[in-house]
């Protein structure tokens, strides 16, 4: 089935090129002006993903993109912007942006883009792979992209659950912070090994009972990260939900 892109874009001259070019791309193309057309398109067509600019008029990308994770259904984002400072880059990625491209960019680095965030969406989505993972009070859909710490709901970036996902569906298995930057983030974005450290202490932080003494996700000394292949019971008395916000 042809995938349906939405893009956000109050740029004519730019959706006037990226439209045919999705199009010969194999893509449906849906095309808003600002923000507010781009929620009600959203809802209204159902895209299967989103290339979203920050600088919109009546709502901007930021604003976009948070309305967009409080919706039941996950749609992938890719935000467009011409602000090229690493804090911004960083925003858009916290608030619940999958990737990111800077403006100018090559079309075809767009194209790249588009398809691998799809591919990772429906190999997580795929038929053959669990519904459900489940380790003692932590749970987590793989197709609605959620995560519950006994019971509680616990809100993930999706950078963050992309990460947790890749370890707990591997327990056991040690990935260098190397390996996680190609397999997690891929090619398409510079970043340090360094990012990985902060989003493993975040994951801790969110899901562990006792962050410094984690049971989920465990440091390999002078390897890498695991996911515990039997996490133990949890601590009695403890009802889960760190770090909900």
């Amino acid at each position: 089935m042809t995938a349906k892109i939405l893009v956000a874009e109050d740029d004519e001259s730019l959706t006037s090129f990226l439209q045919p070019m999705l199009k010969r791309a194999g893509f449906q193309v849906v095309i808003a002006r600002d923000g507010e057309e781009a929620l009600a398109l959203a809802a209204a067509e159902g895209p299967d993903l989103v290339v979203l600019d920050v600088r919109m008029p009546k709502r901007d990308g930021w604003e976009v993109c948070r309305e967009l994770r409080k919706r039941e259904r996950y749609i992938p984002i890719i935000m467009l912007t011409v602000l090229g400072e690493t804090v911004e880059k960083v925003k858009g990625l916290s608030i619940g942006a999958d990737h990111y491209l800077t403006k100018p960019f090559d079309p075809h680095e767009l194209i790249a883009q588009i398809e691998a965030t799809l591919r990772t969406v429906h190999e997580s989505r795929g038929a053959a792979r669990p519904h459900r993972l489940v380790f003692d009070r932590l749970e987590i859909d793989l197709e609605k992209r959620r995560v519950w710490v006994g019971g509680q709901e616990v809100q993930l970036t999706p950078t963050e659950f992309n990460l947790l996902r890749f370890l707990a569906e591997r327990p056991g298995q040690v990935f260098g912070r190397e390996t996680l930057l190609d397999k997690v983030w891929g090619w398409d974005v510079a970043v340090d090994s360094r990012v990985v450290d902060k989003n493993i202490a975040e994951l801790r932080r969110k899901l562990e009972p006792n962050p410094s003494v984690p049971q989920y996700i465990l440091t390999v000394r002078g390897v890498g990260y695991q996911f515990r292949e039997r996490p133990p019971l949890s601590p009695p008395g403890w009802g889960g939900g760190r770090g909900r916000r």
